[in-house]
Protein backbone atom coordinates (compact mmCIF):
# COMPACT_ATOMS: atom_id res chain seq x y z
CA UNK A 1 0.00 0.00 0.00
CA UNK A 2 1.51 3.75 -0.81
CA UNK A 3 1.96 5.90 1.90
CA UNK A 4 1.96 6.30 5.26
CA UNK A 5 -1.24 8.04 5.79
CA UNK A 6 -4.52 6.02 4.78
CA UNK A 7 -8.09 7.18 4.81
CA UNK A 8 -10.12 4.82 5.40
CA UNK A 9 -14.14 5.76 3.59
CA UNK A 10 -17.02 4.10 5.06
CA UNK A 11 -20.41 4.91 3.74
CA UNK A 12 -21.88 3.23 6.72
CA UNK A 13 -20.75 1.71 10.06
CA UNK A 14 -19.11 -1.32 9.02
CA UNK A 15 -18.44 -0.82 5.27
CA UNK A 16 -14.93 -0.50 5.35
CA UNK A 17 -14.46 -3.31 8.06
CA UNK A 18 -16.39 -5.84 5.62
CA UNK A 19 -14.34 -4.56 2.83
CA UNK A 20 -11.16 -4.16 4.02
CA UNK A 21 -10.56 -5.38 7.69
CA UNK A 22 -7.70 -6.79 6.91
CA UNK A 23 -5.95 -4.70 4.94
CA UNK A 24 -6.81 -2.28 8.03
CA UNK A 25 -4.98 -4.55 10.60
CA UNK A 26 -2.06 -5.24 8.17
CA UNK A 27 -1.73 -1.62 7.78
CA UNK A 28 -1.82 -0.59 11.43
CA UNK A 29 0.50 -3.40 12.44
CA UNK A 30 2.69 -1.82 9.95
CA UNK A 31 3.33 1.20 11.57
CA UNK A 32 0.71 3.18 9.13
CA UNK A 33 -1.23 5.91 10.38
CA UNK A 34 -4.99 5.05 9.64
CA UNK A 35 -8.08 7.29 9.37
CA UNK A 36 -11.72 6.04 9.30
CA UNK A 37 -14.36 8.44 8.05
CA UNK A 38 -17.95 6.67 8.52
CA UNK A 39 -20.38 8.90 6.87
CA UNK A 40 -24.01 6.76 8.42
CA UNK A 41 -24.62 5.15 11.65
CA UNK A 42 -27.84 4.02 9.61
CA UNK A 43 -29.84 4.64 12.97
CA UNK A 44 -33.30 4.85 10.74
CA UNK A 45 -32.31 0.94 9.53
CA UNK A 46 -31.78 0.01 13.66
CA UNK A 47 -34.11 -2.81 14.84
CA UNK A 48 -36.45 -1.78 17.46
CA UNK A 49 -34.81 -3.54 20.05
CA UNK A 50 -31.36 -2.15 20.04
CA UNK A 51 -30.84 1.66 20.74
CA UNK A 52 -30.75 3.94 17.98
CA UNK A 53 -27.00 4.86 18.13
CA UNK A 54 -25.98 1.14 18.69
CA UNK A 55 -24.46 1.31 15.48
CA UNK A 56 -22.17 4.35 16.91
CA UNK A 57 -20.78 2.61 20.18
CA UNK A 58 -20.42 -0.74 17.68
CA UNK A 59 -18.09 1.09 15.20
CA UNK A 60 -15.89 2.75 17.70
CA UNK A 61 -15.70 -0.78 19.58
CA UNK A 62 -14.57 -2.51 15.83
CA UNK A 63 -12.10 0.03 14.43
CA UNK A 64 -10.69 -0.46 17.99
CA UNK A 65 -10.57 -3.84 17.41
CA UNK A 66 -8.78 -3.14 14.51
CA UNK A 67 -5.76 -0.50 16.18
CA UNK A 68 -8.18 2.53 14.84
CA UNK A 69 -7.15 5.47 17.31
CA UNK A 70 -10.14 6.85 18.71
CA UNK A 71 -8.93 10.39 17.61
CA UNK A 72 -9.02 8.81 14.22
CA UNK A 73 -12.18 7.87 14.07
CA UNK A 74 -14.46 10.62 12.34
CA UNK A 75 -18.59 9.92 12.42
CA UNK A 76 -21.15 11.77 10.86
CA UNK A 77 -24.78 11.79 10.89
CA UNK A 78 -26.25 11.24 7.21
CA UNK A 79 -29.13 9.65 7.26
CA UNK A 80 -29.27 5.69 5.42
CA UNK A 81 -29.96 5.72 1.83
CA UNK A 82 -29.97 9.26 1.10
CA UNK A 83 -26.53 10.09 0.17
CA UNK A 84 -27.43 11.40 -3.26
CA UNK A 85 -29.65 13.90 -1.93
CA UNK A 86 -26.53 15.66 -0.26
CA UNK A 87 -23.68 14.71 -2.44
CA UNK A 88 -22.46 18.27 -2.21
CA UNK A 89 -22.75 18.62 1.49
CA UNK A 90 -20.55 15.10 1.50
CA UNK A 91 -18.43 16.23 -1.25
CA UNK A 92 -17.50 19.43 1.33
CA UNK A 93 -16.85 17.03 4.20
CA UNK A 94 -14.49 15.07 2.11
CA UNK A 95 -12.44 18.18 0.97
CA UNK A 96 -12.24 18.78 5.00
CA UNK A 97 -10.87 15.49 5.73
CA UNK A 98 -8.19 16.00 2.47
CA UNK A 99 -6.80 19.00 4.06
CA UNK A 100 -6.78 18.43 7.79
CA UNK A 101 -5.80 14.72 7.16
CA UNK A 102 -3.76 14.99 3.40
CA UNK A 103 -3.83 10.82 3.37
CA UNK A 104 -1.20 9.28 0.76
CA UNK A 105 -3.99 6.80 0.26
CA UNK A 106 -7.65 6.36 0.25
CA UNK A 107 -9.97 2.70 0.43
CA UNK A 108 -13.12 3.76 -0.65
CA UNK A 109 -16.09 1.84 -2.16
CA UNK A 110 -15.82 0.46 -5.55
CA UNK A 111 -17.38 2.51 -8.42
CA UNK A 112 -19.73 0.01 -9.77
CA UNK A 113 -21.23 -0.75 -5.58
CA UNK A 114 -24.78 -1.06 -6.65
CA UNK A 115 -26.08 0.25 -3.34
CA UNK A 116 -26.97 4.33 -3.86
CA UNK A 117 -24.81 5.12 -0.75
CA UNK A 118 -22.01 3.20 -1.52
CA UNK A 119 -22.03 4.64 -4.90
CA UNK A 120 -22.63 8.06 -4.17
CA UNK A 121 -19.36 8.10 -1.72
CA UNK A 122 -16.99 6.11 -4.62
CA UNK A 123 -18.13 8.82 -6.61
CA UNK A 124 -17.45 11.61 -4.67
CA UNK A 125 -14.34 10.76 -2.95
CA UNK A 126 -12.78 9.98 -6.76
CA UNK A 127 -13.70 14.30 -6.69
CA UNK A 128 -12.37 15.05 -4.14
CA UNK A 129 -8.90 12.11 -4.07
CA UNK A 130 -8.89 12.34 -7.88
CA UNK A 131 -4.78 13.62 -7.46
CA UNK A 132 -4.33 10.72 -4.56
CA UNK A 133 -3.91 6.96 -4.41
CA UNK A 134 -6.76 5.13 -4.44
CA UNK A 135 -7.70 1.84 -3.83
CA UNK A 136 -11.79 0.29 -4.05
CA UNK A 137 -12.82 -2.29 -1.45
CA UNK A 138 -15.62 -4.87 -2.97
CA UNK A 139 -18.37 -6.18 -0.98
CA UNK A 140 -19.62 -9.00 -2.68
CA UNK A 141 -23.08 -8.70 -2.36
CA UNK A 142 -23.04 -5.16 -3.78
CA UNK A 143 -21.37 -5.87 -7.00
CA UNK A 144 -22.76 -7.78 -9.80
CA UNK A 145 -19.05 -8.73 -11.43
CA UNK A 146 -15.85 -9.36 -9.72
CA UNK A 147 -12.94 -7.15 -11.89
CA UNK A 148 -10.59 -6.17 -9.25
CA UNK A 149 -6.94 -4.43 -10.49
CA UNK A 150 -5.26 -5.03 -7.37
CA UNK A 151 -4.78 -7.49 -4.10
CA UNK A 152 -3.44 -7.01 -1.16
CA UNK A 153 -1.63 -9.56 0.97
CA UNK A 154 -2.67 -10.16 4.53
CA UNK A 155 -1.69 -12.55 7.50
CA UNK A 156 -3.73 -14.99 9.42
CA UNK A 157 -3.19 -12.86 12.03
CA UNK A 158 -4.96 -9.97 9.93
CA UNK A 159 -7.85 -11.77 9.21
CA UNK A 160 -8.56 -12.94 12.72
CA UNK A 161 -9.08 -9.19 14.16
CA UNK A 162 -11.04 -8.42 11.19
CA UNK A 163 -13.38 -11.31 12.18
CA UNK A 164 -12.78 -9.53 15.94
CA UNK A 165 -13.75 -6.28 14.47
CA UNK A 166 -17.11 -7.52 13.34
CA UNK A 167 -18.01 -9.49 15.97
CA UNK A 168 -18.77 -6.06 17.77
CA UNK A 169 -21.76 -5.42 14.88
CA UNK A 170 -24.17 -7.42 17.88
CA UNK A 171 -26.73 -5.34 15.73
CA UNK A 172 -26.28 -6.64 12.87
CA UNK A 173 -26.07 -10.37 13.38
Amino acid sequence: MVGNTILLLSPHTDDAELGCGATISKLIRQGKKVYYAAFSACEQSVLPEFPKDILIHEVKAATGELGILPENLFLYRYEVRTFNYRRQEILDDLIQLREKIKPDTILMPCLHDIHQDHKTMAEEALRAFKFGNIFSYELPWNNLNFNTAAFEVVEEEDALRKVKALEQYKSQA
